[in-house]
């Protein structure tokens, strides 16, 4: 088992995976637990995740990719990312529940924090079980609430396409930590 730094290291962008490489349930729930594990405003978890596994509803189009095309990233259809991914998880703030307990602020701004480090302890659990993910956020939101049927008052604030890697991407440059940090006194 990785530690947590390594886990870190060891995230990149997969964007193929293995055919027929179906994701064990006791892998995806654990990546599930490790979602709801993260911190949340209030522990309201306001967010929701859609699971979606159903190979025709993935490769139906979100729209709204920056490179024009059909589909949830540019020219890649459907909401996990291509037909490769074997599954897509959805995290959707839920605006209501925030608005509830925090008024506006809430509304605008907790639950989408909530939803996204849910997301982004998901993708860590990801890499922990061994296996691979991508996460798109150029997709049309409207669109990809409409084809899941969500309820109002729940917003897609990121896919997450999961499943077993057939590739090793390289690890991307990062900034120096000099032009990112600032240390005051």
């Amino acid at each position: 088992m990785w530690d947590f730094f390594e886990t870190v290291r060891h995230r990149h962008s997969v964007r193929k995976y293995r055919a027929g490489g179906a994701i064990e349930r006791e892998k995806l729930h654990a990546v599930l637990e490790a979602a709801c594990a993260a911190p949340s405003a209030g522990d309201l978890q306001s967010y929701r995740i859609y699971v979606v596994e159903n190979a025709e509803l993935r490769r139906r189009p979100a729209g709204g990719g920056r490179r024009g095309g059909g589909g949830a990233a540019g020219r890649r259809r459907g909401p996990a990312r291509g037909p490769t991914a074997p599954a897509c998880l959805v995290f959707c703030a839920d605006t209501g529940r925030a608005a509830e307990q925090y008024g506006e602020r809430g509304r605008a701004l907790f639950a989408l924090q909530d939803a996204t480090i849910a997301a982004a302890y998901a993708q860590l659990a990801v890499v922990a079980a061994g296996l691979g993910s991508t996460w798109v956020g150029a997709f049309d939101a409207a669109e990809v609430a409409r084809v899941l049927g969500l309820e109002t008052g729940l917003q897609p604030i990121a896919l997450l396409s999961v499943g077993y890697p057939a590739e090793l991407p390289p690890p991307t440059p990062r900034r120096p930590l000099d032009e990112v940090v600032r240390h005051l006194p």
